[in-house]
């Protein structure tokens, strides 16, 4: 590995792009590859198994493009395949929960933390049980948010449905007096308008991918990739589906347009 190989990210579609913009937007000279498995999306409600294989086929079509790390941006394969990959690839592999639970743990005045993700990730129990093996006394409630996924895609940030829907999700957090709320999917933060609103301006909202950004700019560093070249680099994203509808929907996670954009096929 050398410092001007790009960092590779994937998810199983588009909410990775959270990730990536952070990513930008603290390592700006890095260069970034993008898989976003757009065929096979959503993994929320897929097994474990096949969260894993799908996972491993990812990494292994990273690895052909020369990445010198590897963020697992999907909070489900976060969960499900992680240490699985960390064991079989030699290279320096990341997730999103860890930071996200150090995050929150961090911030949190009550001790009471809520998560809401997909319902692998809540089934999987990896959030609560970080939080705990921080720090023990904390009260963490747990909550599947599965419609905000389509909502999201459907660009309804501030809808009033997409309101109605969080109102319905989030009424336990609220009687739990939850002070900190982990935004555990990717596509969430673009929610964090209508978040706010439901909770109130006193529960703080932990959004993984920032974390995520600044813990992959230590590994970097720490293992003396940094690529130094003082010019932002190219980006290339790979998806499994059709490139012109991705690119499409692109638009709403970074804000921008979006080049470079190719499908991959399994063999």
């Amino acid at each position: 590995m050398n410092e001007d190989a790009p960092i590779g990210v994937f998810d199983s579609g588009l909410g990775g792009l959270t990730v990536v913009k952070e990513l930008i937007h603290h390592l700006p000279n890095e260069r970034i590859i993008y898989f976003g498995d757009t065929a096979r999306v959503p993994y929320g409600t897929k097994s474990a198994d096949t969260i894993i294989r799908y996972s491993r086929e990812i990494v292994k079509a990273l690895l052909e493009e020369k990445v010198k790390m590897i963020v697992v941006a999907c909070n489900t394969a976060s969960s499900l395949a992680l240490e699985v990959l960390k064991k079989e690839f030699d290279l320096p592999i990341l997730g999103v929960i860890e930071p996200g639970a150090r995050k929150a743990v961090a911030v949190t005045r009550n001790q009471r933390i809520g998560i809401i993700a997909t319902s692998s990730t809540i089934k999987s129990g990896k959030y609560a049980q970080k939080i705990v093996q921080l720090n023990n006394a904390i009260k963490v409630e747990a909550q599947a948010c599965p419609l905000f996924v389509p909502l999201v895609e459907e660009g309804w940030f501030d809808h009033s449905v997409t309101f109605q829907v969080a109102e319905q999700y989030l009424v336990n957090m609220k009687k739990k007096k939850v002070d900190t709320l982990i935004l555990g999917c990717t596509h969430y933060p673009l929610l964090k308008n209508v978040l706010h609103n439901v909770m109130g301006p006193r529960v703080q909202l932990v959004d993984s991918a920032q974390e995520v950004a600044l813990q992959v700019k230590d590994e970097l560093a720490k293992n003396h990739l940094l690529r130094t070249r003082l010019k932002p680099g190219q980006h290339t994203f790979i998806v499994t589906d059709e490139p012109l509808q991705f690119q499409r929907l692109a638009l709403r996670f970074l804000g921008g347009g979006v080049k470079n954009v190719r499908r991959h096929v399994y063999v």
